[in-house]
């Protein structure tokens, strides 16, 4: 089973989590940001993963360092658990429909961060969540999981859609690009011979 564990402190964050990419969608998640938690939530189930991500941070502050912080917990609990990436496809993407609203998100695991992140969300806040610091996770991630994420709205009226949408493609993608081809255990999915 490929399983990660960590402990990320800073002056503005202390964070503690693990993941099991071969989960069974069970998760322990408190961000102290209410929506935050419902996302990663949904990540966590629609990805067949098992996840637990305590966070506590200056949210006294701005919600800023918590939501980017926790991207980039998550980002590293990826790289960790996938080790070596061999055997990986690698590449995955997924078209999710959420009511009237349709996302898709592409992610490709081959070691090298890039993001591009386009949700169509107009107001600043949905539920608790500063909706401009999704970018932010979303960048904490790809920089620290070595991941190229394309993520675009391409409809919808509902903020809370929109964003539910990402999530849910997000989940799905990770769980094809994470998962192993047995023909392929030995090898990176890679030309190069390098990730």
């Amino acid at each position: 089973m490929r399983t990660a564990k960590l402990e990320r402190n800073t002056k503005e964050t202390q964070i503690r989590g693990s993941l099991k990419i071969e989960g069974k969608g069970r998760y322990e998640i408190s961000t102290g940001i209410r929506f935050l938690d419902h996302m990663l939530e949904l990540f966590t189930k629609h990805g067949g993963f098992d996840l637990t991500l305590q966070a506590t941070g200056d949210l006294d502050v701005d919600q800023h360092h918590t939501v980017e912080d926790c991207g980039i917990a998550l980002g590293q609990l990826f790289s960790q658990a996938l080790g070596d990436r061999k055997g990986i496809n690698r590449a995955g993407y997924f078209v999710q429909t959420m009511d009237e609203t349709l996302a898709v998100v592409a992610v490709d695991l081959g070691g090298r961060p890039s993001l591009v992140y386009k949700d169509l969300v107009k107001v600043r806040l949905v539920g608790d969540l500063q909706v401009e610091l999704i970018h932010d996770f979303m960048e904490g991630f790809v920089n620290h999981c070595g991941a190229n994420l394309h993520v675009k709205v391409l409809y919808g009226r509902s903020s809370h859609h929109k964003i539910e949408a990402i999530y849910k493609c997000f989940a799905r993608a990770m769980k094809y690009a994470c998962s192993t081809d047995a023909r392929l255990k030995d090898q990176l999915p890679s030309t190069k011979g390098l990730l």
